[in-house]
C-alpha cells in the first residue's frame, strides 16, 4: 500500500513529546518467608543468650506402698549464645536528580531508599536460612550471626556422610540425594517423637516441585474448576500434623525445613534505622542499618531434611 504523498510522520517530527509511563515494573523476587514467619525481641547486647529446658525421661515404673523417697537430681537449663550481625544498604543520589521530575517517583531519594529496604530485608532473610557458623568477629572481622541450618541437632535426617553443625562450625554437607515422601515422614516422626510441632514446611522452588509431586496426591480427591489443573501442594497432612509448604529462593535448596515459628525469633540490637551520611558534594547518601542475630529458641521444636538434590539434573 503506497504512502500519501507528503504526509508529515513520526520519522519527520523532531518535537513530540516522550511517552514514559509513571509504573515502574519489578519482578525481582521480595519473598521473606522465614523473616515474615517467625518473632522479634529486642536485645541489649552483641553477644545475647537464652535458656532451654527438658522434662525428664518419662517413666512408668510405680512405687511400693509405704516407699522412701529416693531423691532425683534437678534437671539443668541449657544455655544458648548468637551474635548479632550488621547489615546495611544505602543509596546516593545528585542534588540535580532528586530536584528533576522523574516518571513513577515523587522522590528519586525516596523510591531508592524503598528499594533498598526490600534489598536490606532479602539480606537478611539469606543470612538467617543459610549454613553458617556463628563468628563473634574482631576489630577486622565481620560479626556473623550462626544461621538456621547450623543448629540442627535432634530431628534430622541426612546423608551418610553429611554432619550436623556445631556453635563453632557449620553442617557438613553430605551426598545428595532424591527429596521423597518417606524423607519427610521420617523427620515429621522424629519431631513428634521429640514433643515438636512443626507448622510449615519452608524448601527451595525445585524440591517444592517434587512434593507436589508426591505420589500421596494420587488418592487425594480434588475440586476444582472445569478449567483448571491442580498440580501443586500448599498444605502436607501427614501422620503427625499438617505443613504449610513454603517455597523460599533465599534459603539454600539442599535443605528442607520444617519450622515451628514459636521456638525462632530474629533478635535485634538495632532494629532498622535511616542514617543520613555526611554531605561532600552535590550528592546525599542515606544508609539503613540493621544489627539482628538469629533466637533458635530450641533446635529440637524444628527439623531438617538435609543433603537433597537441588534439581533433575543434579547427580548428587
Amino acid at each position: 500500500m503506497a504512502k500519501v504523498t507528503n504526509a508529515f510522520d513520526t520519522y519527520t517530527a523532531t518535537a513530540d513529546r516522550e511517552q514514559l509511563s509513571d509504573i515502574i515494573y519489578n519482578i525481582s523476587p521480595m519473598q521473606t518467608p522465614f523473616l515474615s514467619s517467625v518473632g522479634t525481641s529486642n536485645v541489649s547486647n552483641v553477644v545475647f543468650d537464652w535458656q532451654t529446658e527438658s522434662l525428664p525421661t518419662p517413666s512408668s515404673t510405680g512405687q511400693l506402698e509405704g516407699f522412701e523417697l529416693s531423691r532425683s537430681a534437678s534437671t539443668a537449663t541449657v544455655r544458648e549464645s548468637n551474635v548479632c550481625m550488621i547489615s546495611s544498604r544505602d543509596a546516593t543520589v545528585t542534588g540535580s536528580q532528586d530536584a528533576s521530575d522523574a516518571a513513577g517517583k515523587n522522590s528519586e531519594m525516596a523510591h531508592q531508599l524503598a528499594l533498598m529496604a526490600k534489598a536490606l530485608k532479602r539480606d537478611m532473610e539469606e543470612a538467617l536460612t543459610q549454613n553458617i557458623a556463628k563468628n563473634a568477629g574482631a576489630a577486622g572481622t565481620v560479626r556473623q550471626t550462626r544461621s538456621l541450618e547450623s543448629w540442627y541437632q535432634t530431628n534430622v535426617n541426612k546423608a551418610s556422610d553429611g554432619a550436623n553443625g556445631s556453635a563453632s562450625a557449620a553442617r557438613t554437607n553430605g551426598t545428595r540425594r532424591d527429596l521423597t515422601e518417606a524423607l519427610l515422614k521420617d523427620v515429621q516422626q522424629q519431631c513428634f517423637t521429640s514433643g515438636a510441632e512443626p507448622s510449615i514446611l519452608m524448601c527451595g522452588p525445585y524440591n517444592k516441585s517434587v512434593i507436589s509431586g508426591f505420589t500421596g496426591r494420587s488418592q487425594a480427591r480434588q475440586f476444582v474448576d472445569a478449567n483448571t489443573i491442580e498440580a501443586s501442594v500448599s498444605i502436607y497432612s501427614g501422620d503427625f500434623g499438617e505443613l504449610q509448604v513454603v517455597p523460599s529462593n533465599r534459603s539454600r535448596e539442599q535443605a528442607v525445613h520444617l519450622l515451628d515459628p514459636e521456638f525462632a525469633g530474629v533478635a535485634y540490637l538495632r532494629n532498622f534505622e535511616t542514617i543520613d551520611i555526611s554531605t561532600i558534594g552535590d550528592a546525599q547518601t542515606k544508609m539503613i542499618v540493621v544489627e539482628y542475630g538469629l533466637e533458635m529458641k530450641n533446635e529440637a521444636a524444628h527439623g531438617i531434611i538435609a543433603d537433597v538434590k537441588v534439581s533433575s539434573t543434579d547427580g548428587g
